[in-house]
């Protein structure tokens, strides 16, 4: 407590405290999105339309997902949109199943996509645990996909928090699981960085009064996330030198 009165004291001066504690987001942060969600969409477009065309065609355009490039257009709501969203969406040209059963069954098959890591995963973790830098993960997908994926990779136990946009604290770009992040790591906002690739991440660490890390293993361009950020990073491979770099802090903004 008297430590979180410190660090509202150093904001209240125009300068940040320490970081302690990094908020993630996962898809375009943790993992790279492209390599691990374009095609997974694509093959889960071609099921929702039993392989009728026409169908594909009506279900990629309201998910604005490109199936000859096999990616995502830039202002797809399916990057930083829950599943609970993109089910109402497929609702809108599927007429079964209902959306409630559509998200269970993105839910299950999100769970069980190949994630292809932005970076050396383990290496991270063991890196900033060497800091003490404590870590957590806010994504708009589901809590249980979350932790299917970081089991999967080897890094569960690195992270002392983890919230789904159905975890109960709300979603981005809200800033109620961000709260909930830096409480669970007992931790003042001000000593958490919040680190995403999109608008959505940027917003919800605005919102909580954290600092804020752009990455670019998301679709979001450089020059989208630099006016929302204090540094737009290549990966979060890039985080340690970035800490490095604080030394002295920067006034808030």
């Amino acid at each position: 407590m008297r430590r979180q009165h410190k660090a509202a004291e150093c904001v209240s001066e125009g300068r940040w405290p320490p970081v302690r504690g990094l908020l993630l987001d996962k898809d375009g942060t943790l993992f790279d999105f492209a390599a691990s969600w374009n095609a997974w969409t694509a093959g889960i477009i071609t099921e929702l339309a039993e392989g009728d065309p026409e169908r594909v065609a009506r279900i990629a355009k309201v998910l604005e997902f490109d199936m000859a490039a096999c990616c995502f257009y830039p202002e797809s709501p399916v990057i930083a949109g829950t599943l609970a969203e993109i089910a109402q969406l497929l609702a809108t040209v599927i007429r079964e199943p209902d959306a409630a059963t559509l998200e269970t069954f993105l839910e299950r098959r999100a769970a069980r996509a190949e994630m292809v890591p932005a970076v050396d995963l383990t290496h991270f973790c063991a890196e900033m645990a060497g800091r003490g830098i404590a870590l957590g993960l806010v994504t708009n997908d589901g809590e249980g996909a979350a932790r299917a994926h970081l089991e999967r990779a080897g890094v569960i136990g690195a992270f002392a928090f983890v919230a789904g946009y159905d975890s109960g604290h709300g979603a981005k770009p809200e800033a109620g699981p961000l709260l909930a992040g830096a409480r669970a790591l007992g931790l003042a906002p001000e000593e958490v960085v919040m680190v995403g690739d999109s608008l959505h991440d940027l917003a919800a660490g605005q919102a909580a009064g954290m600092r804020r890390l752009a990455v670019l293993t998301g679709p979001a361009p450089a020059q989208e996330l630099a006016p929302h950020a204090e540094a737009v990073l290549r990966d979060i491979g890039e985080i340690a030198a970035w800490i490095d770099a604080q030394e002295g802090g920067e006034t808030p903004r």
